[in-house]
């Protein structure tokens, strides 16, 4: 006799939802991301910026705070609800400031066209960046580099005697490419014979890397000079980093067991036309990243004379990377600091050496290069 179930249509929607129950709790529990991310498109993201940061940040800690935080309001669905990328990436960034201020981390939208990416004085770069030309800011520069600065600008402004034998530069940015370098030459060429240069990075519109600072310095000492140190997490070194680590003017020292240590140095040319001249650098609250690597090179080896304001104390170097969702986020992995006393300046800034209100010190300077 063949047996038929007799077991009710409710009892069998029971089973039915008991068993859906339980395997939805035994993803949950082998897949905590594939949970979230049903109820939160940005779950993915969130974890692989977590993850990032836990493993690579410039200091290990913070990193670990930083992942801890976003796992933590993530599980509690505080990210829940955030519909626009824009509001998720301000979210996060807003969240990362608050446990640690850093002046380069920062979340932003990854728009589609590949195009060069800033790595924050660590170097030339390979990378493509998805950033559209912005225009820039009028306001002085925020606290936190973005990558959706403005990257269309060249990077060297503007060339010109400004009064006689005083050579000036200005510059908008540090992106390294070709036509930024060439200007430099052109620049050192054209005002050989100056008693004095002023370099201008008071209106800088984002920092950059090494190649327009390799293509003045040579011309600015007579000798083989160590600027600054440079340190970052040895996964992070050559080939596992989001940044190229190299170049003829890294100079490979000791350090941390942990960490890929390199010296900047000023490689004199064979000659050097520029190394008698005497050397300003204008700053201002906009003087950021690259900009205040600069400074702080000729700060410390005493080739140059600061004016202008405290510079915006964004010291740690990274690069710009896709995080999932529509979002990139700027992920520092190291550092720049003084050699001698193995401080830097983030947060702080680098005070200069005479402190006068932005918009006053090219006077400043063109009296002092007048007094010479």
């Amino acid at each position: 006799m063949r047996k038929h179930d007799t077991m009710p249509g409710s009892r069998w929607a029971l089973r039915r939802r008991l068993l859906a129950a339980g395997l939805a709790a035994f993803v949950a529990t082998a897949s905590p991301a594939f949970a979230a991310d049903s109820a939160n498109p940005y779950a993915q993201a969130i974890e692989t910026l977590a993850d990032k940061l836990a493993t690579r940040f410039v200091d290990p800690a913070t990193g670990r705070r930083y992942a801890d935080m976003l796992r933590s309001k993530l599980a509690a669905g505080q990210y829940e609800g955030i519909g626009e990328a824009k509001d998720m990436a301000r979210r996060l960034t807003q969240d990362l400031q608050a446990v640690s201020a850093d002046g380069h981390l920062r979340v932003d939208l990854m728009p589609p066209g590949p195009r060069l990416v800033e790595s924050s004085a660590a170097g030339a770069t390979g990378r493509v960046d998805t950033s559209p030309p912005r225009t820039a800011r009028p306001s002085l520069a925020p606290r936190q580099a973005s990558a959706l600065a403005p990257m269309d600008l060249p990077s060297v402004a503007e060339t010109k005697w400004i009064a006689p034998g005083v050579a000036y530069i200005r510059f908008n940015q540090f992106a390294g490419e070709p036509a930024s370098v060439a200007a430099i030459q052109a620049f050192v060429k054209d005002h050989a014979t100056a008693k004095a240069i002023i370099i201008d990075t008071r209106s800088l519109s984002r920092g950059g890397g090494l190649a327009e600072m390799d293509a003045l310095f040579p011309h600015l000492f007579d000798r083989e000079t160590v600027l600054v140190e440079m340190a970052v997490a040895k996964n992070d070194g050559p080939s596992g980093g989001p940044i190229p680590f190299g170049g003829r003017t890294l100079r490979d020292v000791s350090g941390p067991a942990n960490m890929l240590v390199r010296q900047h140095l000023a490689v004199p040319d064979v000659e050097p036309r520029l190394a008698k001249a005497k050397v300003f650098y204008l700053t201002s609250k906009r003087t950021r990243s690259a900009g205040e690597h600069f400074a702080l090179a000729l700060q410390r080896t005493h080739r140059g004379i600061l004016i202008g304001e405290r510079t915006a104390g964004a010291n740690h170097f990274g690069g710009i990377e896709p995080i999932g969702a529509g979002l990139a986020a700027f992920v520092p992995v190291g550092r720049t600091y003084d050699p001698d006393t193995g401080k830097d300046w983030e947060g702080t800034g680098i005070v200069p050496d005479i402190e006068v209100p932005a918009d006053q010190a090219l006077d400043r300077a063109l009296a002092l290069a007048s007094a010479e």
